[in-house]
């Protein structure tokens, strides 16, 4: 529910700093960088960090190898994608690219949810409402590198 929030909340502070004169976040596709940028920054830092790493690698399916290094690469990606969607001309690019990263990572929301896993001691989201998630996020990069 944090990466949801984030971005709903980075998206209006950013078209509220829009409204309020910031030329360059003048705008909902502006805004929308800056929100989907956030989200991903947040998520990011999940990927180096104690517990919510640990957690992260676990999810990865048992069928890949190193997951420690897929999920280090997978934050580095997201890193840096979210700096491309801040920069205009790399916008649509990094937004396309984070929609393919999204896509490819589903699979590892799936296998959390079959094998029940626990992460920060809870049950891991629901795969339906993972789902939905996922098609919000995937359609917010979508609208990024398709807008205006």
């Amino acid at each position: 529910m944090a990466p949801l929030i984030a971005l709903v909340v980075g998206t209006a502070l950013a078209r509220l700093a829009g409204l309020a004169g910031i030329s360059t976040l003048d705008g909902w596709h502006p805004a929308l960088r800056v929100g989907l940028a956030v989200m991903f920054a947040l998520t990011a830092v999940a990927h180096f960090a104690g517990q919510r790493r640990a957690d992260l690698i676990a999810m990865v399916p048992p069928r890949l190898p190193r997951p420690d290094l897929l999920v280090t690469l997978t934050g580095v990606l997201e890193l840096v994608g979210a700096v491309g969607l801040l920069i205009p001309t790399t916008a649509r690019l990094a937004a396309a690219a984070l929609a393919l990263l999204m896509l490819a990572m589903f699979p590892a929301n799936v296998s959390a949810a079959r094998r029940r896993l626990t992460l920060a001691g809870r049950p891991v989201t629901p795969l339906a409402q993972r789902a939905v998630l996922q098609i919000v996020f995937i359609a917010t990069a979508a609208a990024i590198s398709f807008g205006p």
